[in-house]
């Protein structure tokens, strides 16, 4: 199983749209994906603020966790990086790789990646794009990957990059 996690607006509702065939809801939503070799079951949990309280609900049998910013919306990214925060902070978690998607790169005087990083408070510490072996390490699985949804760019690479880490 795999969350969509992130604020309002991000673009959790349009990814999942752009995977299959979805209509927008007001409540946790739920769609069968494929992705290369991996089947999965794909949760949008909605980011406004009440939804964001049933996202601890859906941790126990998490294999990833798909975080969405909105990189045109600078103004929101403080509230972002706390929800962020606390979802790598969560215990729960502690093993679940994330893969974080700056959304909405098309958009004019969007974040770039490293203005996004810089923000996140990310620069350095991310586990790497390539194929990474991290048998042994306590290097935790999280990246960003820049995208634009609408323009359907750039996730395929951050699903991919994900699907390696998925048990």
């Amino acid at each position: 199983m795999i969350l969509f996690l992130g604020l309002d607006n991000a673009g959790k509702t349009t990814l999942l749209h752009r995977l299959v065939q979805h209509h927008p809801t007001q409540y946790p939503t739920s769609e069968e994906l494929s992705i290369g070799k991996i089947k999965f079951k794909a949760f949008d949990l909605g980011g406004h603020q009440i939804a964001r309280r049933v996202w601890k609900d859906y941790y126990a049998k998490v294999d990833a966790v798909v975080y969405l910013v909105d990189a045109y919306d600078k103004e929101r990214f403080a509230e972002s990086k706390k929800e962020l925060d606390a979802l790598l902070s969560d215990e729960a978690l502690a093993d679940v790789p994330f893969l974080i998607l700056g959304n909405k790169i098309d958009i004019p005087y969007g974040a770039s990646e490293d203005e996004l990083r810089y923000h996140f408070c990310l620069t350095g510490i991310t586990t790497g794009k390539g194929k990474v072996n991290l048998v042994d390490s306590n290097v935790r699985t999280f990246e960003v990957f820049m995208c634009s949804i609408v323009r359907k760019m750039g996730y395929g690479d951050g699903f991919e990059w994900v699907s390696q880490y998925i048990k």
